[in-house]
């Protein structure tokens, strides 16, 4: 028999008697591994495809979703200060602890919320979210939310990313921030309540000194890995 009619013979098997592949229903669990030499994750990626210059990084309304439903990661928007440096480091090091990590890039991410005492500047752009991704966000067990570095503008952002989704959130910022900080704005935490809940989520913890833009330091990817994986064992 020749080559090309071996070839043939095993291209139109009956899906039953082909060997598993690497794709589709009959694909070996973890057969990158053995390639690879590594643990690896499949992610769904990219609502659209980016153009011009800096095409290939994310852009808004993407989403990242991981195999399995776990953590997502909040990234304000596209820009250096968030993608890749830090939301990609964090997420490569959730990833290499062996986490199931999704990522969603806001769509209005960027700027203060209109419920922000003060308001926003005329012409400047808003923050908020959009039911879409509230659902995208309600399918994981925990949120990291990456924020910045004025803390009377980002606890209103986590206020309205957190008031229609019941999940628990780490915060990630720049900025020194406290728990008391959060529940002064009505946001429920782990050790302190507000006086009036008004969101459904709710802050289980805070790493601070988060640089935006700047490579994170090893010691800060290791203590939100640490963070991470003992609550996701306590929930």
């Amino acid at each position: 028999m020749t080559q090309d009619r071996k070839e043939g013979q095993r291209r139109h098997q009956p899906n039953q008697d082909r060997p598993p592949g690497l794709y589709g229903p009959g694909c070996k669990r973890n057969s990158f591994n053995s390639k690879l030499g590594r643990q690896t994750q499949i992610i769904d990626c990219r609502e659209t495809a980016g153009l011009g210059l800096g095409g290939g990084l994310a852009q808004r309304a993407t989403f990242s979703e991981a195999a399995e439903p776990d953590i997502i990661i909040l990234s304000m928007g596209p820009s250096p200060r968030h993608i890749t440096k830090p939301v990609c480091e964090i997420t490569y090091g959730l990833r290499e602890a062996g986490l199931q990590v999704s990522v969603l890039i806001m769509r209005a991410g960027i700027g203060p919320t209109e419920d922000m005492p003060g308001g926003a500047m005329p012409g400047a752009g808003v923050s908020g979210i959009t039911p879409e991704e509230e659902d995208q966000i309600a399918r994981h067990r925990m949120a990291i939310i990456h924020l910045g570095n004025v803390p009377g503008h980002f606890v209103y952002k986590a206020r309205r990313f957190l008031k229609n989704v019941e999940i628990p959130a780490i915060i990630i910022c720049q900025a020194p921030v406290g728990f008391e900080d959060f529940a002064k704005v009505g946001i429920p935490t782990r050790p302190t309540q507000p006086q009036k809940a008004t969101t459904k989520g709710y802050i289980i913890d805070i790493v601070t000194g988060v640089i935006r833009g700047q490579t994170v330091p090893q010691f800060q990817v290791e203590e939100i890995i640490e963070k991470v994986k003992y609550w996701l064992n306590r929930l």
